[in-house]
């Protein structure tokens, strides 16, 4: 799914407010806003940082729970950026969990791009990207989201 626009919000004195994302999403502001919404039925919430490294401001999809010995818990499901009339999702699964997240009820455009992703460098880690412009494919990302959450949960409890 790719995307050949430019990155936004790389100013780092200007907050991602509604306001600044809907300036740069546009059409797809909607889609956004029922995303951060449905966010709170996954008990997921997003937070903003600037980030020096990449030079833009990124939400982190955070994910808290409390462990079997009742500490809290927390693990990031997923990376959200702002491109020019889109926003993007990525969710870092391992190598040994893309079997598993084959099986999963998704659509089968997302399940191609399971199958052929390829690491980056020198990371463990498979970068899975959504590029959302519209509710199209909210099933299967949060399916993927759901996953990735149990996969956290279950690695915390040594299972």
């Amino acid at each position: 799914m790719g995307l050949n626009v430019e990155q936004k919000l790389r100013n780092p004195e200007i907050q991602p407010t509604i306001e600044v994302i809907a300036q740069e999403l546009k059409e797809a502001t909607a889609a956004y806003s029922n995303f951060v919404q449905k966010l709170d039925g996954y008990n997921i919430q997003l937070e903003w940082r600037y980030y020096t490294d990449g030079k833009a401001w990124l939400g982190k999809g955070l994910y808290r729970w409390t462990g079997a010995r009742g500490g809290q818990k927390e693990t990031t499901v997923f990376w959200l950026s702002i491109w020019d009339g889109c926003f993007r999702i990525t969710i870092y699964l391992r190598e040994e969990a893309r079997v598993k997240a084959l099986e999963l009820a998704m659509d089968e455009e997302i399940k191609q791009m399971v199958r052929t992703i390829q690491k980056m460098g020198k990371m463990n880690t498979l970068p899975i990207s959504f590029n959302i412009c519209s509710e199209e494919l909210f099933d299967s990302i949060f399916t993927m989201i759901d996953f990735k959450k149990s996969l956290d949960a279950c690695k915390s409890l040594h299972i």
